[in-house]
This record gives structure tokens, sequence and C-alpha cells, in this order.
């Protein structure tokens, strides 16, 4: 079935602020829980996160691709399995859409509604685990992207994510939506306003490189479909 842009735009709206939601809802809770114990913070805050995006890649892929991720409809716009004015109604839905699941997460826990985070995240370790968090992601995408299975990609971007939150010295934002929505957060999941631009910057580059690689390990796929982030690929328009 063929969704239009309409619809699709509001998906990508809808499943961003969710993926945030989860993101931010999830570290407000862990922190609260574990009584100073990073550690377990994190691991809640990283099984929240996976298994929120294997549910949302399975509800919203059917209608957008469900890439509710700037960097992954950049990358299809390289790949010319969007028109770019798609790309671009994407991106602009996936940001507020973002901003949005944060503000949403303040609310269910009592937080101040709007927030700058102090937490840093600097330093050349930092970027360097956002492209290759960001490289790894699309790597998954598109390597996933042959399978005929429905549930593929979505279990494999999930187990991805959360393994990359452990093995990235950032905890693998790899999304530049969810990046500019964790600044307004001073909560666990948080990112200083100051370093949301070079993690944005690492993470397209991430993509792009990824996206190139993969064209030429996999110069046969099919064009004419629009897999993004999903395990149920959307037929590509334009």
């Amino acid at each position: 079935m063929k969704f239009n842009l309409r619809a699709r735009v509001v998906a990508e709206f809808l499943g961003t602020a969710f993926l945030v939601a989860a993101v931010v809802g999830s570290g407000i809770m862990a922190e609260r829980l574990a009584e100073g114990n990073i550690a377990l913070a994190l691991l809640a805050n990283t099984i929240a996160t996976g298994s929120a995006l294997v549910a949302l890649i399975l509800t919203f892929g059917p209608i957008s691709g469900a890439h509710m991720n700037p960097a992954v409809s950049f990358a299809m716009g390289l790949r010319r399995l969007m028109p770019w004015p798609e790309v671009v109604a994407y991106i602009a839905a996936q940001f507020p859409g973002g901003v949005v699941g944060t503000l949403l997460a303040h609310l269910m826990f009592a937080q101040p509604i709007f927030s700058l985070s102090h937490h840093q995240r600097a330093g050349w370790p930092q970027l360097l685990s956002e492209f290759v968090a960001t490289f790894g992601l699309l790597s998954v995408i598109w390597g996933c992207s042959r399978t005929k299975s429905a549930v593929a990609t979505p279990i494999a971007v999930g187990a991805y994510i959360i393994a990359a939150y452990w093995f990235t010295a950032s905890t693998s934002f790899a999304n530049p939506a969810v990046t500019l929505a964790r600044s307004i957060t001073d909560t666990f999941t948080g990112i200083r306003p100051i370093d949301v631009l070079p993690f944005i910057a690492t993470q397209v580059a991430g993509a792009i490189t990824a996206t190139r690689l993969f064209e030429w390990l996999l110069p046969s796929e099919v064009s004419g479909v629009q897999s993004g982030a999903s395990g149920a690929p959307v037929e590509a328009r334009g």
C-alpha cells in the first residue's frame, strides 16, 4: 500500500518523538532507581532504547520506512532511493519530533519542561565514537536491506544500538535529531548544546562513508526499494 507524503511525514514525526521519549524517559527512570549505579542505569536505558527501536520500526516501517533519523533519510537521498524534496520533508519532521519527545518525557516525570544539558560530551574519542556508531548503523541498514524478512532489519538495528551503547565512548547517539533533542534535557541522557554540532557533523560523515562503501559492496541492490531503518520495504516514490 502506498502512503502519501503527508502520512509518511506524520509517521516520521511520531516515530522520532516516541524514540526520544523512550531514550530520555528511560534515562530519567533509570537514574532514579539505580541509586548512583551508573552501569545499571545505562543498562536499563540501553534495553529500553533498543526495545523501543524494534517496536517503532515495526510500527512505522510499513508507512514511512521508519527512518526516525536524519542521517538515514539523507543516506536514502544519496542512493537515490528517495527524491530530495521528500528527504527534506522527512528531516523537517524528525527534528521537531525529537524535541517533542524530550518535552513529553519531562512532563511524564515532572521535570522542568525545558532544561539545557550540562553533560559534557566533547573530545576526539567522543567524536570518533559517533562516527563509528553511525557508520555501523548505516552498515547494518544497508547490509540487511536485501533480506526478505520483515523483522530482520528492525531486530538487527535494535541489537546494534544496544551493543553500540556499550562499545562506543559516546553511548551511540548516531542520530542528529536525537542529539539535538537530548541537548534540552539536563538529565542522564543529556548533551551540552555546544557539543551538538560536532556530534552531528561526525554522524553525517559516518552515514556518508557507510553509504558510499555499500554502494561498492552491494552494487546490485535494487534501486526501487526504500527500506529505511525498517524491515518492511516501502516502494520509493518519484
